[in-house]
């Protein structure tokens, strides 16, 4: 989002650098989470799996708000929370580096604990889908709030290739946790109020006239703030009628209908 203290903020080449390296560094900690994801997903098979599952109004089933994210019931819900993770992961971190550390523990025991308080007694709820809205929240609130350009283009790629995580905080299918989303997206929500300012913005790219103007060479303060035209004085003649031709005029005849 910015450069150090101690290089030039209007050096385009380095600021491209610390670009990359801040997008790079949030796409390695999603694809390191995804593969976290993976390995504990080989070893489920070796512990009591339901004793790391939120289960609703039970207090061993609080042990599940810090588990649950981390477990998968089939590789196909490994998969999609897999992929939805690392895109989104890669454009809130990317995005905001300030902000989503300090959103994601909200999100991770907001998805828990709405779940714990809505499911129904006797169910179970595992999952990474929770993080996935938490993080398309969290970067769609920030670019309404923020609503600076690039704020603006990564709410709108969230919004593109999720939106219809909008409809799945709300019950639609049996067997889909809607209440560790609704928990999600509401910390994501949640954290972007909090932390909407906490990402200085992108500088913004300095055109010529503006250089002009902070060099004395602009136009009058009177001019600049005005949106009337330009008197007429000062619009250029394209053509001029000679006095000659003034004098004679031209008298164009119709026929008539006679």
């Amino acid at each position: 989002m910015h450069l150090p203290v101690d290089e030039n903020p209007l050096d385009p080449k380095a600021q491209r650098a610390v670009d990359r390296k801040r997008w790079l560094r949030a796409f390695n900690l999603s694809l390191g989470f995804v593969l976290v994801l993976l390995v504990v997903f080989v070893a489920q098979s070796q512990f009591d799996l339901g004793a790391w599952t939120v289960q609703p109004w039970s207090t061993a089933g609080l042990l599940g708000l810090l588990g649950a994210p981390l477990l998968h019931g089939s590789i196909e819900h490994l998969a999609a929370n897999s992929i939805s993770l690392l895109i989104l992961g890669t454009l809130a971190g990317g995005m905001y580096p300030h902000a989503t550390p300090r959103a994601l523990p909200l999100i991770w025991l907001g998805s828990g604990l709405v779940a714990w308080l809505l499911g129904d007694p006797g169910s179970r709820h595992l999952g990474a889908s929770g993080l996935t809205h938490g993080l398309m929240f969290l970067v769609f609130m920030l670019g309404l709030l923020r609503r600076d350009r690039p704020a603006i283009a990564a709410a709108m790629i969230a919004f593109f290739l999720y939106g219809g995580m909008l409809l799945t905080v709300f019950p639609r299918e049996a067997g889909i946790s809607w209440q560790a989303h609704m928990g999600g997206a509401l910390g994501g929500a949640v954290a972007a109020l909090l932390w909407r300012r906490l990402d200085p913005q992108a500088p913004r790219k300095r055109y010529s006239w503006e250089i002009e103007e902070a060099a004395g060479q602009a136009r009058s303060d009177d001019e600049r703030d005005s949106l009337e035209p330009p008197s007429p004085h000062d619009v250029p003649v394209l053509w001029k009628r000679e006095a000659d031709d003034e004098q004679r005029g031209v008298v164009l005849r119709f026929p008539s209908r006679d």
